[in-house]
């Protein structure tokens, strides 16, 4: 099949770079003429294991090619892909405006039949949108049909999970464009599993909810944690074991039940906002993520707290030392990463940071520009020198495995906030640190 996919961002390049590796032909368009260049050298513009490898092997194979251009991309393709994206606009509501400036330039080059399918992640509705745009655009003899397949990507994993879905979400009215799209992510799943309901069929409405739904679970997961590890520290219960035992429940899961300095990324808030937003156009006041949006912030809140009470209430030219700043690991991501709040909350406080990540500085070294008092280090052991405050933001696995004695000799004060739970505070405490975790 020849597959078109406009946006080169985490699911736009990760999802073409998988399709031409099944052996499709693969456009992908984009509008910034460095990156389009770069991208046909191979040279991709974000931090993805295992993806640079993938797309060098399919341009070599001359099944992935980029473009800046619609012509002949759109005109040759059985379908087209809208993955550009939808960030948060002031009032939360997901900003449409690149895919509908896409729908129009898609119907504008339309030259035969053609399933446009949404990956973007859209409010109900923005389908029947995007078919009156196309319509509108389109030459009036081409037919075409639209789809919404939302994306469930994540970032440090998204080739495996293209690769290998949890679920494939097919949205559409049109039971021609159904068959042909069942067809094309066949090589995804068995027989067997397709029989089994791994792709899930249903219509476009329900698509468009369903991710975000999806994604306000796992942030309701992730807040419920933390309010618990909260509790538990007031009440001298082991925040830990309390979600260990509660994960075990097959009915609950241990994933996205683990306390920390809270959620951030491209989809947890942007995605949380918008369902709150589309509730209040629907007239339903969803106080539940409201909720769930106040929990995530004071887990960062938390985090400045604790480095106060750890520095009796004087953080004035006090050195902290930060270890992460990806809102995750395995990602140079910095959308929305919790340590974005803890070190601007920090540096008001007066306190002077220091940086340490082994794949984001670049990323936060443009968000933290015009802020004073901040440096990066690409020497992690330099960058806990005289240090009196350590804090743990990101779980990366070179973290686990520190010489913590040589960081507890380098540190003025030898004192530790693991705001990721990934110390043993028993091994931390006998080398002489004073540790606070999170709901320990």
């Amino acid at each position: 099949m020849i597959i078109t996919f406009i946006g080169h961002g985490y699911v736009g390049l990760v999802s073409a770079a998988v399709f031409a590796d099944l052996g499709n032909t693969v456009w992908v368009i984009g509008h910034t003429p460095e990156k389009i260049e770069n991208l046909k050298r191979g040279i991709i513009p974000i931090y993805e294991p295992g993806l640079e490898e993938l797309v060098k092997r399919n341009l070599k194979a001359k099944r992935l090619l980029f473009t800046l251009d619609y012509n002949p991309a759109i005109a040759e393709s059985d379908v087209i892909f809208i993955a550009v994206g939808t960030p948060s606009s002031e009032n939360g509501q997901a900003d449409l405006s690149v895919v509908f400036n896409v729908a129009e330039k898609i119907g504008r080059n339309l030259e035969k039949y053609s399933i446009v399918i949404t990956k973007s992640t859209v409010p109900v509705g923005t389908n029947k949108r995007i078919k009156k745009i196309i319509e509108k655009s389109k030459p009036k003899n081409i037919e075409f049909d639209i789809a919404s397949a939302p994306e469930f990507l994540r970032e440090g994993q998204a080739i495996s999970d293209t690769r290998n879905p949890d679920r494939i979400i097919i949205g559409t009215n049109e039971k021609k464009a159904e068959k042909f799209l069942v067809e094309l992510h066949s090589p995804l799943v068995t027989k067997e599993e397709k029989i089994n309901s791994r792709i899930i069929l249903c219509n476009i409405e329900t698509a468009e909810m369903i991710k975000y739904a999806s994604n306000a679970f796992l942030a309701t997961k992730i807040s419920f944690a933390n309010a618990i590890s909260h509790l538990a520290e007031r009440t001298g219960a082991d925040g830990l074991k309390v979600l260990q035992a509660v994960g075990v429940d097959k009915r609950i899961g241990p994933a996205f039940l683990n306390a920390g300095a809270g959620y951030g990324g491209s989809c947890f808030p942007k995605d949380v906002k918008a369902l709150i937003a589309i509730a209040k156009d629907h007239e339903y006041d969803f106080n539940l993520l409201k909720e769930v949006q106040k929990i995530n912030q004071d887990a960062m809140l938390l985090i400045i707290r604790k480095a106060q009470r750890l520095l009796k209430n004087d953080l004035k030219n006090k050195t902290i030392t930060v270890f992460g700043l990806a809102f995750k690991p395995d990602t140079d991501d910095m959308r929305d990463a919790p340590a974005i709040t803890i070190i601007r909350g920090l540096l008001c406080l007066g306190a002077k940071i220091r940086a340490y990540d082994p794949i984001a500085m670049k990323n936060a070294q443009k968000i933290f520009a015009k802020e004073k008092n901040i440096e990066f280090s690409q020497d992690l052991y330099k960058t806990v020198e005289n240090a009196d405050l350590l804090i743990i933001l990101t779980e990366w696995n070179e973290f686990q495995q520190l010489n913590l004695k040589k960081i507890k000799n380098l540190m003025k004060a030898p004192n530790i906030i693991d705001g990721r739970n990934i110390y043993d505070p028993d091994i931390v405490k006998s080398l002489g640190f004073n540790y606070i975790g999170v709901g320990r």
